[in-house]
């Protein structure tokens, strides 16, 4: 499982850059429109079904007009290593607010077939060391993810105070109690001193805004809402044996789609998989863990130097021993490897970055001839090559996708960057050519580049009634990612303006919560009801922020995707979504420091 970064690199044939750059153009430009994100639909009135939870019953209960210590919007990663934080910290009157009808978040969400993380689960899963649970795979599925969601839960007394089936529709700053007052669409109203948002972009699904969407007259459902009722099978990877004389279409080929492909192309009778733009589908590598091997490795500490190592790895950092080994540290030991073979005197950013081009030319060369030696149809493999730099979208890993594309029943629909024409009573139409379906499946994903009070569902209200979405009207605007002035005693968990690390964005959110812990532990010291970042902290920050290289994903020749804003201009409030200049490692080692010392610069209690 390790090795050291040191090795023989594979003999490199000769690319035509020019030629290569000049198919990223065209194909980047056949898939641009003027709708960017606009082109989804939100997911309301007509089209609420979508959004029904098939997991778990709705249970009744009576509106909570009490008062918490701490309440936290979302159950899912950040939710809940923040909770166990505060939980080890003495803070243990948490309540946790979730929409879904227990925790896990996008992995109480997603359940469709084959649904697994792409990040290694000794640094993707969180708290395994505090739980004391080894993964089974290297990439775990869905099921064994959302157990340790539960496992977190039940460890840390989270499930006692926590309201499932639950959304905010209010959150308002009492400046004369100094405490927060939410209001839900349970009924419920109270009180709490602090409030954590952990809303993340992976839960609020979104459909393509095909025009007819609403009269198909068969079965069809989101990925996230996958309907084990119809198809048979379960989470597990039990044979959807329901589909066996079906029609299906699969609408999308990203990440989801990518998983999800060959679960269906085993059990229908008919699998079309409806394709925009192809994903990268790397070598995936997947294996059962070593109990021995995991017992040698699993010595105190050990999740914190996996995933420091990763990170490090992962960003760049010159490490002698790369422990993960995986796709994404991959391609920075290549472009590692590159910078070094640079004579010390010509170790330029210049040459440095053409360095990095090189290395991903490379790789999705590679990548391409891959679907070469698996596909047998040679039309189909060339429509499932993905002609992008490899950070334009996220990159996929499976060992089982193309090889789907060899098995009888299952088609590729290619609609050279259009997408689908619109959908009829009886199926889907591409080219001008109708398919008639019994069933849709949307792999379209989840919204990413909306506005953050949109897919949180609620707009927060600060001191003075100042509104978070006028707070960040013109760009997000923080310390650390964390802390918002004119927002007292709220707390924001996600990457952006911290490390921004989005390979293993867990990662990201246990430091926040173990950075929120210490805050409010020592706010209960000092005897403060109030803790503010200050203006001149939080434009200090930005500042900072502001010297970086900007955005390294979703460059201006990238095919339109999330990483991209779809292709459409992100306007200027973009340049704000962004991370610490000087990388990850160096972020979290900043915010250790910054946590340990006691002072917590930036921050006024009061």
């Amino acid at each position: 499982m390790t090795t050291t970064t040191e090795s023989t690199a594979p003999a490199r044939t000769p690319i035509d850059k020019e030629a290569l750059l000049a198919r990223y153009r065209a194909e980047r430009d056949k898939r641009l429109r003027d709708d960017g994100n606009e082109q989804y639909l939100q997911i309301k009135d007509q089209l609420a079904h979508y959004l029904d939870d098939p997991y778990t019953p709705r249970a009744e209960r009576e509106p909570k007009t009490d008062h918490v210590t701490f309440a936290f919007v979302g159950g899912g990663f950040a939710g809940l290593v923040t909770g166990a934080r505060l939980n080890e910290a003495g803070i243990t009157d948490v309540r946790i607010i979730e929409k879904g009808g227990d925790f896990g978040g996008t992995w109480y969400w997603n359940r469709y077939p084959g649904a697994q993380c792409d990040t290694a689960s000794l640094i993707y899963m969180p708290l395994l060391e505090e739980t004391g649970h080894m993964p089974s795979e290297k990439y775990a599925h869905a099921p064994e993810i959302l157990a340790q969601c539960q496992r977190i839960g039940k460890q840390y007394g989270l499930y006692e105070n926590a309201l499932f089936h639950t959304e905010v529709e209010n959150m308002t700053w009492d400046a004369d109690q100094s405490r927060w007052v939410i209001e839900t669409n349970r009924g419920d109203r109270f009180t709490a001193d602090y409030v954590g948002m952990g809303t993340g972009p992976l839960h609020v699904p979104k459909l393509p805004g095909i025009p007819g969407i609403e009269s198909f007259k068969g079965h069809s459902f989101h990925t996230s809402r996958w309907d084990y009722n119809y198809t048979g099978g379960d989470p597990k990877g039990a044979l959807m044996e329901k589909l066996a004389d079906k029609r299906v279409a699969i609408i999308g080929t990203g990440a989801t789609s990518v998983q999800a492909v060959p679960h269906l192309a085993k059990a229908c009778k008919t699998l079309y998989v409806v394709q925009r733009t192809p994903s990268s589908v790397d070598v995936r590598a997947n294996k059962p863990l070593d109990p021995e091997w995991f017992a040698s490795i699993a010595t105190p500490g050990w999740q914190k130097r996996w995933l420091e190592n990763f990170t490090a790895n992962q960003g760049g950092d010159i490490v002698e021993e790369d422990l993960v080994q995986d796709g994404w540290t991959d391609l920075s030991r290549r472009i590692r490897a590159r910078i070094m073979e640079l004579p010390r005197d010509k170790m330029t950013p210049e040459n440095m970055m053409a360095a990095f081009e090189d290395s991903d030319f490379e790789k999705m060369e590679e990548i391409r001839s891959r679907v070469d030696q698996i596909v047998a149809d040679k039309e189909t493999a060339q429509k499932l090559k993905a002609w992008y730099r490899q950070l334009c979208k996220r990159p996929c890993f499976h060992d089982a996708y193309l090889q789907s594309f060899n098995t009888p029943g299952t088609h590729l629909i290619d609609t050279d960057g259009k997408g689908v024409e619109k959908i009829t009573e009886k199926g889907f139409v591409v080219a001008g050519v109708e398919y008639e379906v019994d069933c849709i499946i949307y792999a379209s994903g989840f919204e990413v580049g909306t506005e953050w009070t949109r897919r949180a569902g609620f707009d927060l209200t600060g001191r003075d009634g100042l509104k978070l979405s006028e707070a960040w009207a013109e760009g997000m605007r923080t310390k650390h990612g964390i802390h918002v002035h004119g927002f007292p005693n709220a707390f924001f968990v996600q990457p952006t303006q911290g490390a921004n690390l989005i390979s293993n964005v867990p990662h990201n959110l246990t430091e926040a919560g173990a950075t929120i812990a210490a805050i409010i532990s020592h706010a209960q010291k000092k005897g403060a009801k109030e803790i503010e970042v200050t203006k001149e902290a939080q434009d200090e920050w930005v500042a900072l922020l502001l010297t970086g290289m900007g955005r390294m994903i979703g460059s201006p020749d990238c095919t339109p995707g999330y990483y991209n804003n779809e292709g459409k201009a992100a306007g200027p409030a973009a340049k704000y979504n962004v991370g610490y200049p000087a990388g990850a490692t160096a972020y979290f080692k900043y915010l250790e420091g910054w946590r340990n010392s006691g002072e917590f610069d930036g921050l006024a209690f009061r």
